[in-house]
């Protein structure tokens, strides 16, 4: 398949690309003609993607085995590309992972790579490129952030909170530099279908239809076009995620804690197209839920992209209503 020209003569660079959202955004990029850095630790499954971009649709494809979140992982790669010769003029800064559990009994070594992963590599990474981009009037800068970014999210605290930071980042840097030409989003994914799981060391059903990696790419692209400084991928996502802001803080996350300490999840499914009727589904960790109505169903396993769905009212829940107080979340990653 031959790629498009409408990037031919930019250069796409592109963290965390050897699975998952990643690799989506570098086949989509590759698709329309943009040369490709891909960036992972793992050399193999790096080279893998690249040779398969590159028969598919003739790009030029450099890769850039390196751990990100060493704190010399983000100076190795800038020196990388500048032995490449390249200048990049898309950015994806998608590496990422998370961890879950009581906070202290989670690994500190874990959680210290996660935030170095996380926050330090994405912040590091944007301040080596941001000032080429400037410099020349363009450029774009996609940060993957997620959904569980918009509240806290107790037993996944430390990846919850990466996450806001990279999404107030990145709405900060969309302001600043609207101006100079270089178009800058927060992508925002909820449950997709990838491997998070694995990561995250725990096997959890994520409930109703799992998004796809090239359904948040398209979101992506299309919030880049109108100008946006962040997007939620999916229309459920969008309403769960804003429903949390209609209720405190302190008591979304005293909800999320008391679901998510039990093991089960409760998930809020809008039953119309305006989302005034509503069916709770409680979902629970072996891969089926119960519903509001008692009836229960398969449920979907692995997702990519964020563990922070907020969903809401579940108090004396009848079935198509949402009354009472708040129940809450989901999981995924990115």
């Amino acid at each position: 398949m031959a790629a498009k020209a409408e990037l031919q003569m930019s250069t796409a660079l592109v963290t965390g690309a050897s699975s998952g959202i990643g690799a989506a955004f570098a086949e989509a990029y590759a698709a329309r003609g943009a040369r490709l850095v891909l960036v992972a630790p793992g050399e193999p499954r790096l080279r893998e993607v690249a040779d398969r971009l590159r028969g598919d649709y003739g790009v030029d494809v450099h890769t850039v085995a390196v751990d990100l979140a060493e704190e010399s992982g983000p100076d190795t790669l800038a020196k990388a590309v500048a032995d490449i010769g390249l200048d990049i003029d898309i950015l994806v800064n998608n590496a990422g992972f998370g961890s879950r559990g009581p906070y202290h009994e989670t690994s500190a070594d874990r959680d210290h790579r996660q935030v170095m992963l996380n926050v330090v590599a994405v912040e590091r990474i944007t301040h080596l490129f941001l000032p080429t981009m400037v410099a020349r009037g363009g450029g774009t800068i996609i940060n993957t952030s997620s959904t569980s970014g918009f509240q806290a999210v107790p037993y996944m605290a430390v990846y919850g909170g990466s996450k806001a930071f990279v999404l107030h980042f990145t709405i900060a840097l969309w302001a600043e530099y609207r101006r100079h030409g270089v178009r800058v989003l927060a992508v925002c994914p909820g449950p997709t279908d990838t491997g998070f799981f694995a990561v995250l060391g725990s096997r959890m059903s994520a409930g109703g239809r799992l998004r796809t990696t090239d359904e948040v790419v398209a979101s992506a692209f299309r919030a880049l076009e109108r100008g946006q400084a962040y997007v939620i991928d999916g229309r459920l996502n969008y309403l769960t995620s804003n429903a949390s802001r209609l209720l405190p803080r302190g008591l979304v996350a005293q909800i999320t804690e008391r679901v998510l300490r039990r093991g089960s999840m409760v998930m809020l499914q809008p039953t119309n197209r305006r989302g005034r009727r509503w069916n709770v589904a409680r979902l629970s960790p072996f891969g089926s839920s119960a519903s509001s109505d008692g009836s229960r169903r398969p449920t979907g396993v692995g997702s990519d992209a964020a563990l922070g769905r907020f969903v809401v009212p579940d108090q004396q829940v009848r079935s198509g209503q949402q009354t009472g107080d708040a129940r809450a979340v989901e999981s995924g990653r990115q």
